[in-house]
């Protein structure tokens, strides 16, 4: 019973990674003083079965049954990788069905080791347990090998042998042999399966991603010495762009809007009402008369070379995701087209968008009660564009002031046809519309990271980010966004941003950052959380040989390095909290056991920082050996990923972390 997760009543699947290591739980009894056992049995989208793992009771008292396990094996194929058509073959709706079932041989050898014990009824107790261990060598269930089999047999001989001693003959049913084959192939009676608990197995980088966002129209921009004007990037002088990405050890590029800008109440700088003659406008007020969401803004270029930068990507080992913004400039062709899939007011006029206290006069909003199947239709159409030209992903903008169904509706079209395609919705809104939208099949979510900054808000939100939770919604963490700068950021300063970076990276199995992080550009504009002169309204002419004096994009290359050389650790459902004294100390750990890593060793992760930007701090931190399979007698041997320096930990550890030295560990368990 309650077997977990199950979120919804089961309507719409858990969602993991293929290979991500992911709990499941369930409520195992029987009756009287029986033996129960658990098996948890994974079956593939074809209905094959992958693997039969053993439950482990953590709470007799409840009932309660624990299993890890994986859903295939992960990988590093790209999705244009000729090898990703066998990935592609393992994607679909796999089922872990949990098995209960009479553990016949342990309630056998509970009761005759007491009566040998106390010369009670040996004969019987131990010729039931000959006949026991003769039956279970017969057991297909069991799946022996010839010498599994030979070995029960033996065993059946030696304890039906009256020759011997009662402790000879129990001894040959109680030893280290039979104990372990009893829990790789144990006798199975009264197999009682549950429903089948359905989980939507995806494609790598669905769960495990590094994310990269930069303005093209800035990449490569430079001032022109004749006129004093900037002159704007391209496309092509975006591979700087990605040749940058690559270096810090991102694998996704996210590129804001690159079709046309609208010339209709387009923005100036710092979201001014009024657009200067060399104010570029936002590349969110979509559509001018050049073209709409299927057009490259021939400011940046052309389709060829946006195809070009995508293959470019996809040399470096780079995926392309692409923001959609589903929205209008008035000069937009839609309007004109489509002059019903917008809402207008009482005196006729269509109405632009606002969320208030913002406005965007350069933006009208679709009404999707008029023709929501005609929008579809296009959509879809747009997306298969784009996917053809080399996308791979979409984030799309505002997802939740469109409705869910319609996203139900686009997203289940373009991965029937291209399963490959991920989805990231920027949705920073209430949980129950942020869930509703993963339900419906995006991928991975923006989420309320960068507003969780104490420790007791951090240590909340990294349980629900990797617990139950991520098996639904995958929240990816971003310090900062074109559209976010907290306070947190712009008062803490350099030690501020690789604080932030470090949660970010170790927080969440998918994380992200937007350029210009390495160049520590924190500052306000006044009265709102967002940068000034901010990048949305202007372009942005970077000085990058500047970045080495802040060691940020040093820091950002150690993390991704640091994820990749240790992914297996990597999961939404594998965070504990360690336990510290200091409100400006938190630790955490992640840690997948040795018979789900690949590589027969359990990989864990231990991160400590210091949440304080301008303080030192010393602290304690517990550390339970046993709960990530350390032997206490030996204790850990753990090196900081970061500094190379190496320790050895027991219980109760003592930090020190200091804003002009270390901010934080990423400890590694070496043995």
């Amino acid at each position: 019973m309650d077997v977990t997760p199950d979120e919804e009543r089961g309507i719409f699947p858990a969602r993991v990674e293929l290979g991500e290591p992911f709990k499941v739980t369930a409520q195992v009894f029987i009756e009287g003083r029986t033996k129960v056992g658990a098996t948890a049995v994974v079956r593939n989208h074809r209905g094959k079965e992958m693997s039969r793992t053993a439950m482990t009771c953590t709470n007799s008292g409840l009932d309660r049954w624990e299993v890890e396990l994986t859903c295939g094996e992960r990988s590093d194929v790209k999705p244009w990788d000729p090898d990703f058509a066998a990935i592609k073959r393992q994607l679909g709706e796999w089922t872990v069905t949990i098995e209960g079932w009479e553990d016949t041989y342990r309630s056998w050898l509970h009761d005759a080791r007491i009566k040998v014990k106390v010369n009670d009824d040996v004969e019987n107790a131990l010729d039931s347990g000959a006949e026991l261990l003769e039956r279970w060598s017969a057991t297909k269930d069991a799946r022996l090998n010839a010498d599994q089999r030979k070995l029960l047999k033996e065993a059946a001989k030696t304890a039906a042998d009256r020759t011997l001693t009662p402790a000879e003959r129990l001894a040959a049913a109680d030893n280290a042999e039979i104990e372990s084959l009893h829990e790789t192939n144990p006798l199975r009676d009264g197999i009682s399966p549950s429903a089948p608990q359905r989980f939507k197995v995806e494609r790598p980088a669905s769960s495990f991603a590094a994310w990269y966002q930069f303005f093209p129209r800035s990449e490569g921009a430079y001032v022109d010495p004749a006129t004093g004007k900037i002159v704007q990037g391209t496309l092509r002088t975006s591979i700087s762009g990605l040749e940058r990405a690559k270096a810090e050890g991102f694998d996704i590029v996210y590129l804001p809007p690159i079709f046309p800008i609208g010339v209709t109440n387009r923005k100036g700088r710092n979201n001014s009402l009024v657009a200067g003659p060399d104010d570029p406008g936002s590349p969110f007020g979509i559509g001018s008369s050049l073209g709409g969401h299927d057009t490259v803004d021939p400011q940046l270029g052309t389709m060829d070379d946006f195809k070009a930068l995508c293959a470019k990507a996809h040399e470096l080992g780079l995926e392309i995701a692409l923001d959609f913004a589903l929205q209008c400039s008035p000069d937009h062709p839609w309007v004109k087209e489509h002059p019903n899939w917008f809402r207008t007011k009482p005196d006729g006029t269509i109405a632009f968008a606002e969320n208030p206290p913002k406005k965007y006069q350069d933006i009208y909003p679709i009404d999707f009660n008029a023709d929501m199947a005609g929008i579809e239709r296009e959509v879809e159409r747009i997306m298969d564009l784009w996917i053809e030209a080399g996308v791979t992903i979409f984030r799309v903008d505002n997802p939740h002031t469109k409705p869910v169904r319609f996203w139900q509706d686009v997203i289940a079209a373009v991965t029937r046809r291209h399963p490959e395609v991920l989805f990231l919705a920027e949705a920073f809104t209430r949980p129950g519309m942020m869930r509703a939208l993963s339900y419906v099949g995006f991928t991975q979510s923006h989420c309320y990271f960068p507003w969780r900054n104490t420790k007791e808000e951090l240590s909340k939100y990294l349980l629900e980010t990797n617990g139950d939770d991520g098996y639904y919604q995958h929240n990816t963490f971003w310090p900062t966004t074109p559209d976010i700068l907290t306070a947190y950021v712009r008062d803490n300063g350099i030690a501020g941003h690789a604080v932030r970076a470090v949660l970010a990276a170790m927080g969440s199995p998918s994380w992200g950052i937007y350029n210009g992080f390495e160049l520590i550009e924190n500052k306000q504009r006044p009265g709102f959380e967002e940068q000034i002169d901010n990048e949305k309204y202007e372009i942005k002419v970077r000085d990058w040989d500047a970045a080495p004096k802040y060691g940020i994009a040093k820091l950002l290359t150690s993390l991704n390095r640091i994820r990749r050389e240790h992914k297996a650790a990597f999961s939404y459902h594998n965070v504990s909290l360690l336990g510290t004294h200091d409100p400006n100390i938190l630790a955490f750990a992640r840690h997948t056991p040795a018979e789900l890593t690949g590589t027969g060793k359990a990989e864990t992760l231990i991160i400590v920082v210091n949440l304080d930007g301008h303080n030192a701090h010393q602290d304690e931190v517990h550390f339970e050996m046993t709960d990530f399979d350390v032997d206490p007698a030996k204790g850990a041997h753990l090196r900081d990923e970061l500094t190379g320096r190496e320790y050895e930990w027991k219980w109760d550890n003592f930090v020190s972390l200091a804003p002009w030295a270390d901010v934080a560990h990423v400890f590694t368990v070496v043995r």
